[in-house]
């Protein structure tokens, strides 16, 4: 029987992959119920209802200032939302909409692009884990390899071609400034982050939650947290969805965890701790996991996000450097917790297990002396 359901279950997955329509086309065809591909267990973490808030810094504010919150914030909660952070108001909205644009483009104009080779810089389809999580998220996704070498312009839809190389440059100058924040809180020289290549790569995701007909039985995103050195997430300032885990850290604390949302603030970017960053940091700045429930909207609006993930260069020439705890962080007070790891193989790592509910971390962590 296990291994009928297995088929069915595989069968069902390769039949929605080949319309290459996404969630999007069965939100089109007018689905009344969630398919069982789909369906998550119920999660029995609650939403926070206590105190626990996301920040939201002003960056220009003074700079002993914005240093102090921007610290706090990376090693607790690992998540803050920025404001007066230098990319126009016009850039935001227009990557927003574009992106929207793209999705909601007729299927065949999309299916061109629809594609699982990661060779490709640019890719659009459902769930890059499709084959692998345990459960499908109700959610489109348009991936772009954005920097340091883009595709070509011909190579990009219409809908986002005249905003996404904006954009990922707008991100990732941003990115920089927080790393060199960053550098500071772990009282290092302001540089060092940058010169150890965190945002020499960035890749562009532009995030598609359609309305679910039972958002219940299943999520936008699973579970997760980013397989990068820094997030800087772009969020419909009128739709909420983003949740972070907060509470306990370690794993045995499970029970005083909860759910908090990250409500959208107009104008604001937020960043995020990736787990690159915390493995580099000795564990001092936190990856936190995060999850987006899926988009219970009953006027048909569809939510959309445009995540900025920055990372190593990947090509040939930088993707062999591997990356452990930075020296300076380690001591015999404070081991190394994790083993270096090139970006290569934690992605590969990341992507093979897909959004499993298991911190991709986990892997990599140094037996307990």
């Amino acid at each position: 029987m296990a291994a009928t359901n297995t088929t069915d279950r595989r069968q069902a997955l390769q039949a929605f992959d080949d319309t290459k329509a996404g969630v999007k086309g069965l939100v089109d065809a007018g689905v009344t119920t969630v398919p069982p591909i789909f369906h998550h267990p119920p999660d029995s973490l609650p939403t926070s209802s206590s105190s626990v808030t996301i920040p939201v810094i002003d960056l220009s504010g003074p700079r002993s200032d914005v240093l102090a919150q921007v610290k706090a914030a990376a090693e607790t909660v690992g998540f803050f939302q920025v404001v007066n952070h230098g990319v126009p108001a016009g850039l935001l909205a227009e990557t927003l909409a574009s992106v929207r644009r793209f999705h909601e483009s007729p299927p065949e104009s999309k299916a061109p692009y629809y594609t699982r080779d990661l060779a490709k810089k640019l890719r659009f389809n459902s769930n890059f884990d499709l084959f692998q999580s345990p459960a499908a998220n109700w959610r489109d996704t348009l991936f772009c390899q954005a920097l340091p070498d883009p595709p070509g312009e011909d190579e990009l839809p219409p809908a986002v071609r005249c905003v996404l190389p904006a954009y990922s440059g707008a991100a990732r100058r941003l990115a920089v400034a927080v790393l060199e924040l960053l550098s500071e809180a772990l009282g290092l020289a302001r540089e060092r982050l940058e010169e150890m290549g965190c945002a020499d790569g960035v890749v562009v995701v532009g995030n598609y939650y359609p309305p679910c007909p039972e958002p219940r039985r299943t999520l936008g995103t699973s579970r997760h947290s980013d397989p990068a050195f820094l997030t800087v997430l772009l969020q419909d300032y009128d739709m909420p969805g983003l949740q972070v885990l907060v509470g306990g850290e370690e794993e045995e604390d499970e029970r005083r965890r909860a759910w908090a949302d990250v409500p959208p603030v107009a104008g604001a970017l937020v960043i995020n701790v990736g787990d690159l960053l915390q493995l580099v940091s000795n564990g001092r700045l936190r990856s936190v996991e995060h999850r987006v429930v899926a988009n219970g909207s009953r006027d048909g609006r569809a939510r959309v996000s445009v995540a900025a993930f920055c990372n190593a260069d990947l090509s040939a020439r930088t993707a062999a450097r591997a990356y452990g705890p930075i020296e300076e962080l380690v001591s015999s007070s404070a081991p190394p917790l994790y083993r270096s790891v090139t970006v290569p193989e934690f992605l590969s790592h990341y992507d093979g297990k897909g959004l499993d509910g298991r911190p991709a971390l986990d892997y990599f962590r140094l037996p307990r002396p």
